[in-house]
């Protein structure tokens, strides 16, 4: 049954029919970006790809379809206005936004007007195309010359305010397309980015690996959601320090599209040396995960591990009818452990226990009234994690 409601995709999907079919064979990556961009006038819009060597903006009016890899070149910014939607040719590993060091991306969508990534398919499936992926200049335990995992950039630095441009109002669908089993892009990757960069108001759905993660760096987060996610909602490692605030994870009812481990939140700080500096030290406050699906289990609500030391502050764990969490906080891991602080937080139904390796400092409060049902619409008490009011402009309802 389905039960979160993308009332907006249907507007979408009959704009565009251009593209190969979700059946055609997954390329090896292309990141030759052998198209020079060097003015406002040298690209199809039909056939956006290539290297980006000026100023360039894409227009709302007009139909744009990402036919390959696009790269956003050092001292550049690539400003998309409200309300522009650029379909994602599916089908290859070689169609992503990359955005390098020095360069600026500002997605300025609205609530009324967001802007669109999505997947040129007429039957659209999750790892149909990349991601956005994002380098910046901040701290990462990587190294200042770390090489992103997909897209070849290079991250790190020691700019912690490096600002990167500005993500508000977007929509990534469809996205985490395999190149092999190390490699898989997430629905938006930040590698390094910095706290002078402004990322609020995401909406990340049907990934084929992780929502949103955070590779090093200082960036401030706010009002993230994350709808069936096949591997992690939240995921951070290398070093990462930056807050996270008002963070949705659910998956529907039916959904049956998982990794072996999927998590609500996963925490690394350097699995090859869980004592490299900068630790991962995020904080993760007013955060929801929630599984309503009963034939995938999350593995766990949140895992701390490799040397992380996070503070999570009113969250809520829950886990609707007959669906369930194998643990409910995880802090042992075989490549270091890790320390959590807890604050203010809830869990409801089958979430299970905490696994214990590392340290967690304070507890979880049961509450069987946290998610309440009318008729087939789910409602989240205030107060309980996130405030999903903040994702009206989704246009999603929460129905068990």
């Amino acid at each position: 049954m389905k039960t979160i409601k993308l009332l907006s995709l249907l507007a979408i999907s009959a704009s565009l029919m251009v593209g190969c079919s979700e059946n055609d064979p997954i390329d090896k990556p292309d990141t030759g970006f052998d198209l020079e961009i060097n003015g406002q006038n040298d690209f199809d819009p039909k056939d956006l790809k290539g290297n980006i060597n000026a100023d360039i903006t894409l227009n709302s009016g007009i139909e744009y379809l990402l036919s390959s890899s696009l790269k956003v070149k050092e001292g550049y910014t690539l400003t998309i206005e409200a309300g522009t939607v650029i379909k994602c040719k599916a089908g290859g590993t070689d169609v992503f936004l990359a955005v390098e060091r020095g360069a600026k991306l500002n997605a300025n969508g609205t609530s009324a007007n967001p802007v669109i990534f999505t997947s040129s398919a007429s039957n659209a499936r999750a790892g149909d195309w990349g991601g956005i992926v994002i380098a910046g200049k901040a701290r990462t335990n990587k190294g200042a010359e770390a090489e992103t995992e997909v897209a070849g950039l290079k991250y790190g630095g020691t700019a912690d305010n490096d600002n990167s441009g500005t993500l508000t109002y977007v929509r990534t669908e469809y996205t985490g397309a395999k190149i092999n089993g190390d490699q898989e892009f997430n629905g938006i990757s930040l590698y390094s980015v910095g706290s002078g960069t402004t990322i609020n108001n995401l909406f990340i759905s049907n990934g084929a690996d992780d929502g949103i993660e955070f590779f090093g760096g200082t960036v401030n987060v706010a009002n993230v959601m994350c709808v069936n996610i096949k591997d992690d909602m939240f995921d951070f490692t290398g070093g990462y320090t930056g807050t996270m605030d008002n963070m949705f994870g659910v998956r529907e009812n039916g959904f049956n599209d998982a990794t072996e481990d999927p998590r609500g939140i996963e925490g690394d700080s350097n699995g090859s040396d869980p004592t490299a500096t900068p630790v991962s030290s995020p904080t993760i406050k007013n955060v929801t995960v929630l599984n309503l699906s009963e034939i995938t289990p999350l593995k766990s609500g949140a895992e701390i591990r490799r040397g992380t030391n996070a503070t999570i502050k009113n969250a809520l764990f829950a886990a609707y009818g007959n669906a369930s969490f194998g643990n409910l906080i995880d802090t042992k891991d075989d490549k270091g452990n890790g320390t959590l602080t807890i604050t203010d937080s809830y869990k409801m139904g089958t979430v299970g226990d905490n696994k214990e390796g590392g340290t967690i400092t304070g507890t979880v409060t049961e509450d069987t009234e946290a998610i309440t049902a009318n008729g087939d619409a789910l409602t989240v008490k205030a107060g309980r994690g996130a405030d999903f009011t903040k994702f009206a402009w989704t246009n999603y309802s929460l129905e068990k």
